[in-house]
């Protein structure tokens, strides 16, 4: 029997950084199991140059990578997602559009690099610390047996994901 593939959309309010990196991150560590999407509420039209340097070793093919706006996922034809989590406070408190299917949703906060200020050392350790801290929340997302796990279990398990410290 053929194993399902999940579709996991991440949002942000820009989706220039950190949902931009959990989507190439879900898809490079998933194995297969997992189709990455990422969007914004209000995209910032290009994806942080800075993000794409986090990116670039985990071979994921950058020129997939651009910033869109949520309502692409919620217009006919779009992909029914298994999962969505929001990656910043903003996104997480305004109104999402309706998502088919009634997807797993949970929110995985995670502090913004762009706002860093500083030397450029200071902004790049900026974007490691969080792409490590998406990193290391998807190295366990990607591990839970789904397949063998109750909707109400699966939830909260990516719910309490979502409150570890990284």
């Amino acid at each position: 029997m053929e194993e399902k593939v999940y579709n996991v959309l991440f949002l942000c309010t820009g989706n220039a950084v950190r949902s931009i990196m959990a989507e190439a991150l879900v898809a490079t560590m998933g194995n297969g199991r997992f189709r990455g999407f990422s969007a914004g509420s209000h995209p910032a039209g290009s994806v942080d140059p800075l993000a794409l340097e986090q990116i670039r070793p985990t071979g994921y093919p950058l020129d997939q990578l651009r910033s869109k706006s949520w309502d692409e996922f919620a217009e006919p034809g779009a992909p029914e997602m298994d999962f969505i989590f929001t990656v910043c406070d903003d996104a997480a408190g305004e109104a999402c559009p309706y998502w088919p299917g009634h997807p797993i949703t949970a929110h995985w906060d995670v502090e913004d690099p762009a706002a860093a200020t500083g030397t450029e050392e200071h902004r790049r350790a900026a974007y490691h610390r969080a792409f490590h801290q998406i990193r290391a929340r998807m190295g366990i997302f990607v591990s839970l047996p789904l397949h063998m796990l109750e909707k109400n279990a699966i939830h909260q398990h990516v719910t309490d994901i979502g409150r570890a410290a990284a």
